[in-house]
């Protein structure tokens, strides 16, 4: 769960960051087995609520929009979700589409990319996230989009859980139905999104940031410098290969690794690595301004 408080000026197009942070709450724990939002991640969510609540107040937000994206979407007891956040935040969360989902990842990823000519268009953009993964090509407008039910908790939970617990490392076998599984979804997504026309790969949220985070052998998580870096294909090959045979202690020794992404940055790599060899992408931008940054712009 994740706060942008800023100042956004229409007429300047300046978008000015007050306020970024990030909260894993994991809200879509087992919704891919149950259906239903387990009762412990709505907690850590609301908690969270409650201290996004106090810095919205204390900075003196005159506008705020809460967005909900897959978990909330398939979850049948998503009012539950509803009446929390609105008792704390005051506003009713929006269960937007996937490819509501997709356009606000577009304009927070492009819009201050737009200036640029060392990158060719159209872009694609994609956000990673814990239930699905969001395409969309464009130039100044999004041309089309799709989200399919793949993200770095739901491949996990689906491939990489037995017995209530991550085989650490996983098996052959599991990493192979895993990839099978994200083969599906690219063919989904390439249904309705031409995802080889694009010549610029924009790789948004946690997955791509980490692997950045990696690749750059950061001391610590570093915005300033993950935002924006390119990372090659065979890099980002590289890290993938290492987490999914590493151990859970390799994984957490990593010190710009989050320790709620420990458990699920494996699965989100092997998304990132096969969408670049899917479209043949050599390298991935990597944004750290996404759909906060669109929901942002929407206000104004």
């Amino acid at each position: 769960m994740r706060l942008l408080v800023a100042d956004v000026s229409p007429a300047t197009g300046e978008l000015l960051e007050l306020d970024r942070r990030m909260t894993i709450v994991r809200l879509g724990q087992d919704v891919d087995r149950t259906g239903r939002l387990a009762p412990e991640a709505l907690e850590r969510t609301f908690a969270a609520c409650r201290d996004f609540a106090e810095v919205i107040r204390e900075l003196g937000a005159e506008k705020v929009r809460f967005v909900a994206t897959s978990a909330s979407r398939d979850a049948s007891n998503r009012e539950e979700f509803v009446r929390g956040v609105v008792d704390i935040l005051g506003v009713e969360p929006e269960v937007i589409s996937g490819e509501q989902e997709a356009e606000f990842s577009f304009t927070g990823a492009t819009e201050e990319l737009k200036g640029r000519d060392d990158l060719d268009r159209p872009y694609l953009v994609v956000d990673i996230g814990g239930g699905s993964t969001e395409f969309v090509v464009g130039d100044d407008h999004v041309r089309a989009a799709r989200s399919v039910d793949v993200g770095c908790v739901r491949m996990t939970e689906r491939h990489l859980v037995r017995n209530g617990k991550v085989t650490d490392p996983p098996t052959g076998e599991q990493i192979a139905a895993m990839r099978a599984d994200i083969e599906r979804a690219l063919d989904l997504a390439q249904e309705t999104v031409p995802l080889r026309e694009a010549r610029t790969l924009v790789g948004l949220a946690g997955s791509v940031t980490t692997v950045s985070a990696i690749a750059q052998e950061l001391p610590e998580y570093d915005s300033e410098r993950i935002h924006h870096s390119r990372i090659s294909r065979a890099k980002v090959r590289e890290i993938t290969e290492w987490l999914l045979r590493s151990s859970h202690a390799d994984r957490a020794a990593v010190p710009s690794m989050h320790p709620g992404r420990v458990d699920v940055i494996a699965a989100g790599a092997l998304v990132l690595l096969s969408i670049m060899e899917r479209i043949g992408a050599e390298e991935v931008v990597v944004s750290e301004h996404d759909i906060l940054d669109g929901i942002a712009w929407s206000l104004v």
